[in-house]
């Protein structure tokens, strides 16, 4: 079945001299994987560029469910980045996102309107010229709305410091496992939620804050999503934004 869709770049692997295999997040039909077939021409440097991660794509192709891999037919590259690939700090966010999204999204197949906000949400960084320090940090914990994993941030009855990770939720009695925000840093758990692109230069973190507020989002992952490893990239992206 001939399926044309919006797409997202989320990896690329190198499969042979003349192929790669393309990971993509569709609005179609989800995260797809692609044969790209990239020729040895003087357009391969084109083609090559139309599959960097984050890339936003129009893309074309035969759809047959039995495969595990498509192959497309046509693409390109409607909104150009202006800034994402080539400053230092957004192309250190960019790599980060990318390793993010391939593991936060590797068995979705509901693309709208998850596509939608990843789309707005990469456009929005690549315009912005400063103030962008906490933009992957309101990234990621707002995508959890659209995978179904948004914390319920009501407080228990009775009151309590004790945020519950594992069942996202506070708790007035401490759970074995462990996985609990406690004192301040379950008190700040509201108010982190509320932060928004639009109002995240308004919250100020100290040195250490910010890779905590990391550190425990990829913990709520990894606790969440099945397969959520320990980002190789978190650790790139803490030297940037420490």
């Amino acid at each position: 079945m001939l399926t044309k869709s919006q797409a997202v770049v989320l990896r690329t692997i190198r499969y042979n001299d003349t192929s790669v295999v393309a990971v993509l997040f569709t609005e179609a039909e989800g995260t797809v994987s692609f044969m790209v077939r990239i020729p040895k021409t003087q357009r391969a440097g084109v083609k090559n560029k139309l599959f960097q991660p984050l890339t936003l794509l129009d893309i074309e192709w035969d759809h047959q469910s039995k495969r595990s891999m498509q192959r497309i037919r046509n693409c390109r590259c409607p909104v150009p980045y202006s800034s994402l690939p080539y400053e230092p700090a957004k192309a250190t966010v960019a790599l980060f996102l990318s390793e993010f999204l391939y593991y936060a999204l590797r068995q979705e197949r509901n693309g709208e309107p998850l596509f939608d906000y990843i789309s707005r949400s990469l456009q929005w960084f690549d315009l912005r010229s400063e103030a962008y320090a906490n933009f992957h940090l309101v990234f990621v914990m707002h995508l959890s709305r659209f995978l179904g994993l948004w914390p319920n941030v009501d407080r228990a009855p009775g009151g309590s410091d004790c945020f519950d990770m594992m069942n996202s939720c506070f708790t007035a009695v401490v759970p074995e496992h462990g996985h609990v925000l406690t004192g301040d840093e379950a008190a700040a758990l509201p108010r982190l939620l509320r932060m928004n692109y639009e109002t995240m230069h308004l919250f100020r973190f100290g040195r250490g804050e910010r890779q905590r507020v990391l550190d425990v989002a990829n913990l709520y992952y990894r606790l969440h999503v099945p397969g959520f490893p320990e980002l190789k990239s978190l650790a790139v992206l803490k030297e940037v934004f420490d």
